[in-house]
């Protein structure tokens, strides 16, 4: 805990920290495919921000900035995951919900098959709705590298679903709480 923080700067990250933690875990559950995991990525943010919340100097930015830490945190761990990790035949933790649960499973075992990078665009601009733009911005690269992975993305995605991906987006419009189980309004 930082002793320069006042009751006041504590009381103010509680609050961004409730309002934010549901958003980022969905993200996190969408980039790693496990519930848990996404729970102690979206812990692990939250106490990155919490150790440099008196440091940071642009409230309005927080929310871009909680998303920023997020996916640096999810990256590190996978690279430090990498070589202990193996494949296993278990499927993540799944909430209910009124969609296909089939559907879900497919698309998360599609999007485990992706690369953590291309995994992470789709995941912005596709679930979380950014701008080509923003997600240059969050990654830190051109918008020129972030549409041409996330083509390379959609591209293996499709391979991997097959002809059901373009029946999915033109039929029954596939939502990312179709995916999660859980609406991110």
């Amino acid at each position: 805990m930082s002793t320069r923080m006042t009751p006041a700067d504590r009381e103010e990250f509680a609050s961004f920290a409730t309002a934010v933690a549901p958003r980022l875990r969905r993200t996190a559950y969408l980039m790693c495919g496990n519930w848990h995991t996404a729970e102690d990525l979206t812990q692990t943010t939250l106490t990155k921000l919490f150790a440099s919340w008196d440091r940071i100097r642009r409230h309005e930015a927080l929310s871009n900035y909680a998303l920023r830490t997020l996916l640096n945190t999810y990256l590190a761990e996978k690279r430090r995951r990498r070589s202990r990790e193996l494949p296993t035949a278990e499927l993540p933790d799944q909430v209910a919900c009124t969609d296909s649960p089939e559907q879900r499973m497919d698309i998360m075992a599609a999007l485990a098959k992706l690369s953590p990078r291309a995994r992470m665009i789709v995941v912005l601009r596709y679930w979380s709705d950014h701008s080509i733009e923003q997600v240059a911005d969050l990654l830190a690269c051109s918008p020129g590298n972030v549409k041409s992975q996330s083509a390379r993305a959609l591209q293996r995605l499709r391979l991997l679903l097959g002809e059901d991906l373009t029946e999915l987006g033109t039929r029954t419009n596939v939502r990312s709480d179709a995916i999660t189980g859980i609406s991110h309004e």
